[in-house]
């Protein structure tokens, strides 16, 4: 284990330090300074290698975390990444993205600060790319089999990787112009810069993994000519359509969906050219929604010069500690302070969205009111309406599905009453030879979630086509995360 006395002689949480404000929001660079290695290896001393730990079962990944933890404290960058790589193919993804459930399973939590297990996780990566260590794996032989992967968000790319190595022919369908999914064009760079995807493109077109950028299935190519040129297929398109506030006022110029925003943002600083971009420089802007992406929305305005960025939610602030119904090891939902909520910007919650207010076309504010609970709903209170000043609102209010238009009409492919595709024990759909990973079939989830699906459905592709897998399979279909309360 780590060093044994470790979480008695240091008791407190040190992670990177965020750049100074003043000059962070001058760029699109990442927000943490460099981290120290000694302080990881002291934080990773911290975990005491719980006879059951709990960390595992609030990882979708089942990561070993207690194992590299035990080797970065020894400062064995190599045996680190190497346990870390045995259950998650983008660490480097996972550690600056996702809210770490592993964290609040942690036992060291019950009554300290949990181990930094993200931060141990990213300094790992960030170290064995630095050094080298992170190499292709081509496979040893060709199966003959060939497999088309949907979507190259996480789930598409880790199943894409995972039937690479296994010997099949992988060629990964992307609609847009550059590999990543959400990853490239939903994330800003502020939380994750691009150069972190494209040196996992160039691993894997090593190890074999084909890319069609540029081709859209139900449109370029249809689905069922898709299913005759391949083996197998995975869909792994994730949950992209929006969910839409229809209240008067709606049509407005100056209402637009987050995803909409972020994507112009990111494509612009990238170095692309998009006609018509919206921008927030020099406006007040509104978003309605407090999870993550209305947080990217809000240092995306930051940075582009908003003059003022107010969060409305239309629930309650959530607290700060745990409360009963959310106990240990359960994933809480707590009150959070984003880098780009330390930015700039104001909250609001119990804040309903009543009506966009216009003239001539064009949004001049939002008409909100006191939320209420009646009979479990959340309602305008009346008598409680006002006006505040928007010229610009983005609707960050979460995702309803994939998109499945041209796949159903193409294929007939089932979906549940969510509109998510539905699939089996074993990943597969309705159709032969079709299965279904990620959001497309969980619905919008986490990004651990979906590279967990991406491996456990490429385990039943291989499956499918040799007849066994030596692939492992992390999660069920029926899984869920063990945030759901109880």
């Amino acid at each position: 284990m780590a060093d044994p006395r470790g979480f008695l002689m240091v008791t407190e949480r040190e992670t990177a330090t965020r750049r100074p404000v003043e000059i962070r929001i001058k760029d699109w660079k990442e927000v943490y300074e460099e981290r120290q290695s000694g302080v990881v290896k002291q934080q990773a001393g911290r975990c005491m290698d719980c006879g059951v730990p709990f960390c595992h079962q609030g990882c979708p990944l089942g990561n070993l975390i207690p194992e590299w933890n035990d080797l970065t404290w020894r400062g064995d960058v190599a045996g680190a990444v190497a346990r870390l790589h045995k259950t998650n193919n983008f660490p480097e993804f996972t550690g600056r993205l996702c809210p770490a459930p592993c964290e609040s399973s942690c036992v060291l939590g019950i009554n300290q600060p949990a181990v930094t297990i993200k931060e141990i996780e990213v300094s790992i990566i960030d170290e064995a790319f630095d050094e080298g260590l992170v190499e292709a794996h081509a496979p040893e032989r060709l199966t003959g089999k060939t497999v088309a992967v949907v979507g190259s968000g996480p789930a598409g790319l880790a199943a894409a990787q995972q039937l690479t190595r296994a010997g099949h022919t992988v060629a990964v369908y992307e609609r847009d112009d550059k590999i990543g999914g959400l990853l490239r064009y939903g994330i800003p760079d502020f939380k994750m810069e691009k150069r972190h995807i494209d040196r996992r493109i160039e691993q894997m077109e090593a190890e074999g993994t084909r890319f069609r950028l540029g081709v859209s299935i139900g449109i370029d190519i249809t689905w069922e000519e898709l299913r005759s040129r391949y083996d197998a297929v995975v869909i792994a398109t994730g949950a992209s359509k929006p969910r839409d506030l229809q209240i008067p006022g709606r049509d407005l110029a100056g209402v637009h969906f987050a995803m909409n925003y972020l994507t112009q943002a990111n494509r612009v600083v990238s170095g692309e050219g998009v006609e018509d971009q919206i921008v927030a420089s020099g406006k007040n802007v509104i978003i309605l929604g407090g999870g993550d992406t209305g947080a990217d929305c809000l240092g995306t305005a930051t940075r582009q010069g908003a003059k003022s960025v107010t969060t409305l939610a239309i629930g309650q602030q959530p607290p700060s500690e745990r409360s009963e119904n959310q106990p240990w090891p359960t994933f809480p939902n707590l009150f959070e302070v984003s880098s780009a909520h330390e930015e700039n910007g104001s909250r609001e919650y119990l804040a309903s969205t009543v009506e966009f207010v216009g003239e001539n076309g064009k949004l001049t504010g939002i008409k909100i009111a006191e939320t209420e609970f009646v009979d479990g709903k959340r309602l305008p209170k009346a008598g409680t309406e006002r006006v505040i000043p928007a010229d610009m609102v983005l609707l960050a209010l979460g995702f309803t599905g994939p998109e499945t238009d041209t796949l159903v009409s193409d294929s007939a492919i089932n979906v549940d009453s969510r509109g998510n595709i539905t699939r089996g024990a074993d990943w597969a759909t309705n159709l032969e030879g079709v299965f279904v990973a990620g959001d497309a079939g969980r619905g919008q989830s986490l990004i651990v979630w979906a590279i967990a699906e991406g491996r456990a459905a490429a385990a039943a592709v291989d499956a499918y086509l040799e007849g066994s897998s030596e692939l492992p399979s992390p999660v069920k279909p029926t899984d869920l995360p063990i945030s759901v309360s109880y």
